[in-house]
């Protein structure tokens, strides 16, 4: 029998696991890699770090694994060890390896991890990082071609040291996503958020490899248009909007890829809104208050036609609003865009 592989828990809900299709046709073309829809943090973030406990040189392995992601897509990790930070490191032995994925990790209470490091094998850190930043499991991927046997999977995945039952082998391996809930589809073999899983877990004694560090794809895809372009800018160079202007700020996508950055001030509790006009196709992201990782709530076609539409109660404070053409891969063109308090 084949040794058997430390497996990671990828902490996705399962709602999202099961949740339908998606009714607006993915009009993007596949890249490798997958991300799932709606988990990914705002592009040029800067992403806290605390660590609850851990030994130095555990701390320095997830650090630097953490540094390959950073190296190409427009994010960055502050080991600062904030009490709220959005990433909060546990090394428990006796857990496992385990992340939320992306944003989902700002609804776990604050006393509690979002990760846990229970073991460092080769780039299990860079691994469970590809999560925290909205990345899934490869193997889960709808383009991946692996022919499990189901019944040796839930057998072998029981034993040590997963010990897992049925249900959490469903969710972590067997289970493959839809194609409207991911970004990206084609498979990619040399990701490092694939897992090595023997033959004998396979119809056609076909396994998988170990991957331990990031895969040309895998740093082609994050630092692509469907994540983190390093031409998305950061908070620090956002425009800013005033609220109840008498015009409509005018703007563009100049070019594939490009998502522009707001801010606007919310100077006394109230209901806002903040909407975009034209005939280009928009998604539109709200984070705050006085938080560039707080998704609050994300919009396509709430507004006229094609144009994204928030409305929401907000208390004082500071927001961003990311704003990207709808096509990832293709899509350019002007918009307008307007804060009102009602």
């Amino acid at each position: 029998m084949d040794n058997q592989p430390k497996l990671c828990i990828d902490r996705i809900l399962p709602r999202d696991l099961m949740r339908l299709q998606l009714t607006k046709p993915m009009r993007d073309g596949g890249r490798r890699a997958i991300a799932p829809i709606g988990k990914t943090w705002m592009n040029g973030s800067t992403l806290r770090v605390r660590f609850m406990g851990g030994t130095a040189t555990e701390q320095a392995i997830a650090k630097q694994q953490a540094g390959w992601w950073a190296q190409v897509a427009n994010l960055k990790f502050d080991f600062n060890n904030a009490l709220n930070a959005e990433i909060r490191i546990a090394f428990d032995h006796n857990d496992g390896a385990w992340s939320y994925v992306g944003t989902d990790g700002r609804s776990i209470p604050l006393d509690e991890p979002t990760m846990n490091l229970g073991f460092l094998d080769g780039g299990t850190a860079g691994h469970e990082f590809g999560h925290a930043i909205g990345l899934a499991h490869e193997h889960q991927n709808p383009a991946g071609g692996i022919q499990w046997n189901e019944a040796v999977v839930i057998r072998e995945a029981a034993k040590s040291p997963n010990f897992w039952d049925e249900e959490t082998t469903r969710h972590n391996i067997l289970r493959k996503y839809t194609a409207a809930q991911i970004n990206g589809t084609s498979f990619d073999p040399d990701s490092i958020m694939l897992y090595f899983f023997p033959a004998s877990w396979t119809l056609n004694g076909i396994g998988t490899k170990a991957n331990e560090v990031l895969s040309a794809m895998d740093k082609a895809f994050v630092a692509g248009a469907k994540m983190y372009p390093k031409a998305g800018g950061t908070t620090s160079n956002a425009v800013e909007l005033l609220v109840n202007p008498k015009r409509r700020k005018q703007a563009s996508i100049g070019k594939v890829g490009e998502e522009d950055l707001y801010r606007f001030r919310a100077t006394v509790d109230g209901r806002y809104v903040i909407d975009t006009r034209g005939e280009t196709d928009v998604v539109m992201k709200l984070f705050g208050p006085n938080s560039e990782t707080s998704l609050i709530a994300e919009d396509d076609d709430s507004g006229l036609d094609t144009n994204a539409r928030i409305a929401g109660d907000l208390i004082a404070g500071e927001y961003f609003v990311q704003v990207r053409h709808y096509s990832r891969q293709s899509g350019i063109g002007k918009y307008s865009i307007k804060v009102r308090k009602l």
